[in-house]
């Protein structure tokens, strides 16, 4: 039942455009303004595609966005689907599932989140080198399907690291700085503790958010090759000297999403030069 209403949402898709994406974007708060740069696109809200979840969440569009990138076919995720908001870890992953059928084969995730390490200031970018799950939950529970993947997938190269050296050298290229870290995943809705905060510090967390842990599982079992970018948009409790607020998080990520979605367009161009 699962894989047919995934293929219903992929042909409505297909039936909406001819371009055939091979690289999904998930772009999280206030980051959705780089399908400005895309070419030939076609807008779906998520509330026309059949079976796919809606979102409620500030700075979320809710569209998925496919054009060109230079010479890349891209699908874009503008908003993405959070367990806080009471969706099942299938929703939240959902729209993966969606882009496997699409022929996707690279996935690229960005969030906006608070940095732990306190060498980390807000409008920092951030390669993901790895991920903590602290859901107590995860999306490849219940029955399996082997027409998307195996039952126990491997996780030892979560964030592609062919995909980080690629990122890293278009960063050089730029001038850009960035730092690297690791991710974890704290459940939300409220902002975490500062006793908590200073759990994940010692655990080896380097920032902290709600989301794209679920969707990077989902994407390494269907055979995705995963690329993770965060927007620190302010500093965890405790660290922080100021109180927390989403507002302040989409302002810090609009501010950011300008240097954001250079790299990735320099990326996918120096991509497609280096691959043609």
């Amino acid at each position: 039942m699962f894989y047919e209403k995934v293929k219903e949402s992929t042909q409505f898709i297909e039936s909406r455009t001819a371009l055939r994406p091979t690289i999904g974007i998930i772009l999280g708060s206030g980051l959705g303004s780089l399908v400005d740069i895309m070419e030939e696109r076609t807008v779906i809200p998520y509330k026309e595609i059949p079976n796919f979840p809606q979102s409620h969440v500030a700075g979320h569009a809710g569209n998925l966005v496919i054009g060109r990138i230079g010479q890349e076919i891209i699908a874009a995720m503008q908003g993405r689907f959070h367990y806080y908001e009471g969706f099942t870890m299938k929703e939240v992953t959902y729209p993966i599932y969606v882009m496997k059928l699409l022929g996707i084969e690279n996935l690229i995730v960005t969030n906006a989140c608070g940095g732990i390490n306190r060498d980390f200031a807000p409008g920092d970018l951030m390669l993901l080198t790895d991920y903590i799950n602290m859901l107590g939950n995860n999306s490849l529970i219940g029955e399996n399907d082997e027409r998307f993947g195996v039952r126990f997938p491997d996780m030892s190269e979560a964030y592609s690291r062919e995909l980080m050296q690629k990122a890293e050298r278009t960063a050089e290229r730029l001038g850009l700085s960035y730092q690297k870290g690791v991710y974890a995943i704290f459940s939300g809705p409220c902002y975490e503790t500062a006793a908590e905060i200073r759990a994940y510090e010692r655990l080896g967390a380097d920032a902290i958010g709600m989301s794209t842990v679920p969707e990077t599982i989902a994407a390494n079992y269907l055979g995705m090759k995963v690329l993770g970018i965060a927007c620190i948009t302010n500093m965890a409790t405790g660290i922080a000297k100021t109180k927390h607020s989403h507002e302040e998080v989409v302002r810090i990520a609009n501010e950011s999403s300008e240097r954001l979605c250079g790299w990735v367009r320099e990326l996918l161009l120096d991509w497609q030069t280096k691959e043609r």
